[in-house]
């Protein structure tokens, strides 16, 4: 008969964090890649991943045309903002 010592319950300790710990490093590192891999062996495309870009920063992918320019002849324009 085997008893229960400090010893065993630490062992149990243990086991039990190395498993949580790379049941969490395969859910967030390994699986992620094996389901893009998957996708893309079943689509036959390769998956684009978008740049990241930084968060405030502003980019202007086209100039705009000089050509919007308001006629003369249509009036005077007035701003106006809206009361609730």
């Amino acid at each position: 008969m085997q008893e229960a010592g400090f010893i065993n319950f630490i062992r149990t300790l243990l086991i039990i964090l190395a498993v949580y710990y790379i049941f969490k490093f395969f859910v967030k590192y390994v699986i992620p890649v094996l389901l893009v891999n998957y996708v893309q062996k079943k689509t036959g495309q390769q998956v684009k991943k978008e740049p990241v870009e930084k968060e405030g920063t502003v980019t202007i992918e086209r100039k705009p045309s000089q050509n919007n320019r308001v006629d003369d002849s249509v009036g005077e324009y007035v701003d106006y903002e809206e009361i609730d």
